[in-house]
């Protein structure tokens, strides 16, 4: 999300919604306070990371491997074995596990 104009919150909003219309409970980094930006990066990596603890999968938006954040939570996912789904455009259509 660093780095990417409002934060890409577009199109993680996009991808929620899909996979809330499919009956999946999201988590979403852009929803989740305070979305102003106003507390430091560690903040909110941690903020992720316990959100990461208590997934059972994730899903990774085009540009993950621009994200040193999406790249340390990818890590963590694998260590977890959780699946992890990357999409090719910005909606939930699963493309690898």
């Amino acid at each position: 999300m660093t780095g990417l104009p409002d934060y890409n919150r577009p199109a993680f909003a996009r991808v929620a919604e899909e996979l809330r219309a499919q009956g999946k409970a999201v988590f979403n980094p852009g929803e989740i306070g305070p979305t102003e930006n106003i507390m430091p990066r560690a903040w909110y990596m941690r903020r992720d990371l316990e959100a990461l603890m208590k997934s059972d999968s994730v899903y990774v938006l085009p540009g993950w491997g621009e994200s040193e954040g999406a790249k340390l939570e990818i890590a963590i996912a694998k260590e977890l074995e959780l699946p992890i789904i990357f999409t090719t455009t910005p909606n939930a259509k699963e493309v690898k596990t």
